[in-house]
Parts: structure tokens; C-alpha cells; sequence
């Protein structure tokens, strides 16, 4: 029987190096396909769009098995002596190495040894998992999947399966960090089967990696201090690979750095897996929150040094409604004081939540990575809820720069997506006042092959470039700067007189009346005297025109694809022309092969 060991065949690229990176995620397609190809043996039992319902908590249960091999006797010996004691499980948790253990006397390879009973014995020994293993696995509603496996005689033949070379999952075969990507295959494979969004649940490696650099960017206490603890925080943390990778990366900075990693997520299954990924890797667990972001906030009054997060975009929160209007109304006491978006979109209370995160400058400031789509940028007019968000976060220069990314890197949607980079660190610095705009939509390098709508990757090489655009803060053809004031305009309502049935202006009070049909609105930037503009814009065309200002509002939006606008000439009819008669050509001479003319 094979024991879990490191002496398997698996192996893996240990880091994403130049280059490295597609070899990287073929090898991690392929472990993960290894193990979907388990789902074979439910065939007849389980629907395809079921698989996952198995061999995700299975996964999970196995890594755990494989990483409690090595001290599996130590815990039973211990075991022995300190099962009555109140501090048995702190003396456990010594035994095993780790902050989870297992007393049952069963692995996945000793259970085989006893077909007969395997129901009773997988039971017991799920059991034994120390508490927050258990409630971990409760997320996955597994029970009722071994009752059926059971009955259909096919819990023995699967779990033999997971004990085979291609479920070798100790960690001397597989790092924390290449389990988190096999987990998020396995999920996008699953998905695929149930007809649903992998995209929701995770973000590509290489988007986080950018995320990161620019989060961390210049931040000098912690790359060079030795013994820093940081805080990290994702409102919308899926399986935890953004957490995950922000921290690998920062430790391949500094290795003394902590990084305290937080998140809370609403899908169970997604919530177990980055629950069990952070108890596997040591971290503490208990950071790691279920439930709903935007109607229970896990972690109100709490602020983190980073946020960072690819929240659900497009998504209602009509459920959520009641409760994110009860706490609209106490104002900025809670996370919504600025505004509320409209019910058909909650990206943008993520970003309210993300902002209502941040630590106070005098205690050290934060810095937000968030991506959104072009929604946020330019929807709804002045005075509307989202112009009120990029209002309040223009007009508290939180707006550090906005990066466009290249179309389909997403695994759910090939549309537009940016990263916005917040910050309260901005006092005194170059940036004060400033926001940076980056169009980075051209730097990418096609997939050979495509997964889901993912046709394209960003090259160790874009990112790099990206990072230093950032970071050098200067204008080129793909980055610009502008005033925070830019973005801002005044919205004025523009009346003309009512005439009555002489021609004349209808007055009342001795002050002509509007006629409401011939109402009209202008859009005057910050930085113009609204005066002086409406004398050179209207009053030449309508001289009996006045503003009502009463009805005037300041909006805010960022017409991001206008600044990076390049005119392109047509092409001459004539070239036109001659392509269209030579398909003509092409299309007649193919009929004419197919009738045989």
C-alpha cells in the first residue's frame, strides 16, 4: 500500500521565475486533472455536475491525512496518556506539529485494510480530526455524500483512488502554495461541469502577483525591518489565493515579516478550503470568517494595513438590502456614509468596505488593491450614489491609479477590468492631489490554449513594466497623471422663459417662469468658472437663458478610455473595395466546386 512520502513522481516548478510561468500552470492543470479523473469511478452514481461535491472535500480530507502522516503514531501514543486531561488539545497539537491532529487509529491506506467496514471506519475517523478540522468539513456537507457512496458500494473503490500516486498530497510532494492553485483547477473544473462561474471564486496568479507589487510598492519598514507584522484583509477572500500569494511574495522579500492574513467569504465550500488551506499552512484560521460581507460584516471596527480583493462584480444585492440601508443611514459611522450604488451592482460596497478598513495615517495609513470593471469609472450622474463614492474618494485624494488590464485574462469574463489603488499615505508625498492612469490593456502574451474565457496571460515581463510605471510615477504614452479636480464637474441645469401666448416671457413675482420643455443641462468642469463658461458655451446661442442654481450638482466620473484615445485613419475605399471582390472571387469559385458549375 502506498503511504503518503515524498518520494512520488509529482513535481512541481517551485517558483513562478520568467518563463517558468506556463510551465507552471501545465503542471498544476495536469496534478489537478489527475485527481478530477478520480470522478470516473462516481459515474453512474453522481452526475458530472456532482463530481466536485465528492472530490473537493476529499481533496481537503486527503491533504490533511497526508500532512498528520509523519507524526500519525506520536498523536496516538499521546493520545493514550492525555485523553482525559483538560489540556489535551494544546498537548496534541504538540504531538502532531501542527494546529490539527487526528486520534482515530485509521488512515485513508488503513482503512483499506477493512473493506467491510468502511463506512463505520471512515466515519470514526473523520471523527477523530481535531475540532476546527471538523468544522471545516461541516462546510462541505459531506455526510450525506458517504451515505450514498456507501449504499452504492462505491465509498472503498474511491477512497482506494486517493491513495494512489496521483493523490499523493504530503506536502514534501506539494507545497501550501501549489495545493492553493490545485484546489482552484479543481474548482474551475467543477464549475465548468455545474455551468457556473469559476471566475467567482478565484483570480489569476498573475493579477494578484501585479496587485501585490503594487500594494507593497516602496513600503520600506516592511521589506527591510526585521520582525514587522502586517495585516491583510479580503472582503471577498473565495479559496485565499490572494492572501496566499501576497503572502509568499512577501516572504520571498523578507522572511522575518508577518503577515496576518483576513478574509471573509460567503460560498461554503470556497470558505472551507481557505479555512483549511490557512490551518494547514499555520496561520491562524480563526481570521478567516463565513457569511456575507455586505449584510454581516465579520470584522466591523477592525482596520487592516492592506486590503485587497476581485469582488463579485454585476451582482444585485436586492437580499442584501435592508441591511445595507439600515447601515447607510448611520451615516459614516458605518461603511456606507457615501453613497449606495444601485441595487443591480454591489462592486462598489465592496470598495466602501475595503475604505472603511483603512488605518488612520497617524497610525502608519493603508493601502487598497481592488479590481472592478469599467462600471465604477463613469455610471451615474451627479449627485447619484456612485458619483458620490468617487466624489467622497477624489475629494479625500484616496485615488492613487487605476490600471487598465488586458482583455480575457478573467476566467469568467473577457470584458474590461482595472485595478483601483487607494491610499491615505499620500500627504506630503509626490502624489498628493494626483491620480495616475495606466493603460496596460496592450500588455499580455496569448494563452496556447484558452480556460474558460481566459485567453490571455500578463508576462513576468508586463508586470515588471507595469510595477515600474507605477513606481516611477511619470508620464509615457500608456501612463498619465491629472489633478484630482480633473475628474470633477459641476452639473447645471439651464433654463430658457416661458412664453406666453403674446410672445412675451411669462413672469410671476416679476420673474420669468421656466418652460420645462426647452430645460437643458451642462456639464462644467471643476477647474472653469461655471460663469464664465456658461457665457461662452450658451448664452451665444441662447441669450435669454439663465442657470438655476439650486439645481446645481458636482459630479465626479473617469472617462478612462477617452484619455488614451488614439484617432485612426479608415482605410481607402479603394483597398476596401478590392478585398471584397477578391472574396467575391474566392466565394464564387467555392460554389462553383460544390455544384460542380
Amino acid at each position: 500500500m502506498l503511504e503518503c512520502g515524498a518520494d512520488d513522481i509529482l513535481e512541481f516548478v517551485p517558483e513562478e521565475k520568467e518563463g517558468n510561468n506556463m510551465s507552471l500552470s501545465a503542471n498544476i492543470s495536469e496534478k489537478a486533472a489527475l485527481i478530477w479523473a478520480i470522478a470516473d469511478k462516481l459515474t453512474g452514481v453522481y452526475k458530472p455536475h456532482e463530481y466536485g461535491e465528492v472530490i473537493l472535500p476529499l481533496t481537503v480530507i486527503r491533504r490533511f491525512d497526508c500532512i498528520l502522516a509523519d507524526t500519525k503514531d506520536a498523536v496516538l501514543e499521546k493520545f493514550e496518556t492525555v485523553k482525559n486531561l483538560p489540556m489535551r488539545d494544546v498537548l496534541l497539537r504538540n504531538a502532531s506539529g501542527k494546529a490539527f491532529y487526528n486520534t482515530n487509529k485509521f488512515t485513508f491506506e488503513r482503512l483499506l485494510d477493512d473493506p467491510d467496514n468502511i463506512e463505520t471506519n471512515f466515519r470514526d475517523y473523520l471523527n477523530g480530526f481535531s475540532e476546527n478540522v471538523q468544522g471545516i468539513l461541516e462546510k462541505f456537507r459531506f455526510d450525506g455524500q458517504i451515505t450514498t457512496m456507501a449504499n452504492k458500494g462505491i465509498l472503498y473503490i474511491v477512497i482506494k483512488e486517493f491513495t494512489t500516486p496521483k493523490a499523493n498530497l504530503h506536502p514534501d510532494v506539494i507545497s501550501n502554495l501549489e495545493m492553493g492553485y490545485i484546489f482552484e483547477e479543481i474548482i474551475r473544473r467543477f464549475s465548468e461541469s455545474h455551468n457556473e462561474d469559476a471566475g467567482q471564486h478565484y483570480t489569476p496568479r498573475e493579477v494578484i502577483q501585479l496587485m501585490v507589487n503594487i500594494l507593497f510598492y516602496d513600503d520600506n519598514d516592511m521589506l527591510s525591518g526585521n520582525n514587522v507584522a502586517k495585516t491583510i484583509y479580503d472582503p471577498a477572500c473565495g479559496t485565499g489565493g490572494m492572501l496566499s500569494v501576497a503572502e509568499e511574495y512577501l516572504h520571498r522579500l523578507n522572511a522575518s515579516t508577518e503577515l496576518m492574513a483576513f478574509g471573509q467569504e460567503l460560498n461554503d465550500q470556497t470558505f472551507a478550503i481557505c479555512k483549511a488551506d490557512m490551518l494547514i499552512k499555520g496561520n491562524n484560521a480563526d481570521f478567516i470568517k463565513d457569511g456575507n460581507t455586505l449584510a454581516d460584516d465579520q470584522f466591523e471596527g477592525q482596520t487592516f494595513d492592506y486590503v485587497l480583493s476581485n469582488p463579485p462584480f454585476g451582482r444585485e444585492w436586492k437580499n442584501e438590502k435592508a441591511a445595507i440601508e439600515a447601515e447607510a443611514k448611520r451615516g459614516f459611522a458605518g461603511r456606507f456614509g457615501p453613497g449606495l450604488p444601485a441595487t443591480s451592482d454591489g462592486q462598489m460596497l465592496f470598495l466602501l468596505t475595503a475604505i472603511s478598513k483603512m488605518k488612520q495615517p497617524k497610525d502608519g495609513g493603508s493601502r487598497i488593491a481592488i479590481i472592478h470593471n469599467g462600471s465604477p469609472l463613469f455610471t451615474g450622474d451627479a449627485g447619484s450614489g456612485p458619483s458620490e463614492i468617487r466624489k467622497y474618494i477624489l475629494e479625500n485624494d484616496l485615488l492613487e491609479a487605476i490600471i487598465a488590464l488586458p482583455n480575457d485574462i478573467f476566467y469568467n469574463t473577457g470584458i474590461a477590468t482595472y485595478i483601483w489603488v487607494l491610499s491615505n499615505k499620500k500627504a506630503g508625498t509626490r502624489r498628493e492631489g494626483k491620480v495616475q492612469l495606466i493603460n496596460a490593456s496592450g500588455l499580455y502574451e496569448k494563452r496556447r490554449k484558452a480556460l474558460g474565457n481566459k485567453r490571455n496571460d500578463i508576462p513576468e515581463s508586463a508586470i515588471r513594466e507595469i510595477t515600474r510605471l507605477y513606481g516611477d510615477f511619470v508620464e509615457s504614452e500608456i501612463s498619465k497623471i491629472f489633478d484630482t479636480a480633473d475628474f470633477g464637474y459641476t452639473k447645471i441645469t439651464v433654463e430658457r422663459p416661458l412664453k406666453g401666448e403674446n410672445g412675451q416671457p411669462v413672469l410671476k413675482s416679476g420673474k420669468p417662469q421656466p418652460d420645462t420643455g426647452l430645460r437643458d443641462t451642462e456639464n462644467v468642469p471643476l477647474k472653469e468658472d461655471i460663469q464664465t463658461y456658461f457665457e461662452r458655451e450658451v448664452l451665444p446661442f441662447a441669450p435669454d437663458a439663465w442657470i438655476d442654481w439650486s439645481k446645481s450638482r458636482v459630479g465626479y466620473e473617469i472617462p478612462f478610455t477617452r484619455y488614451f484615445y488614439q484617432y485612426e485613419a479608415p482605410r481607402p475605399s479603394a483597398e476596401i473595395m478590392q478585398e471584397i471582390l477578391a472574396i467575391e472571387a474566392e466565394l464564387d469559385g467555392a460554389l462553383a466546386e460544390v455544384f460542380k458549375i
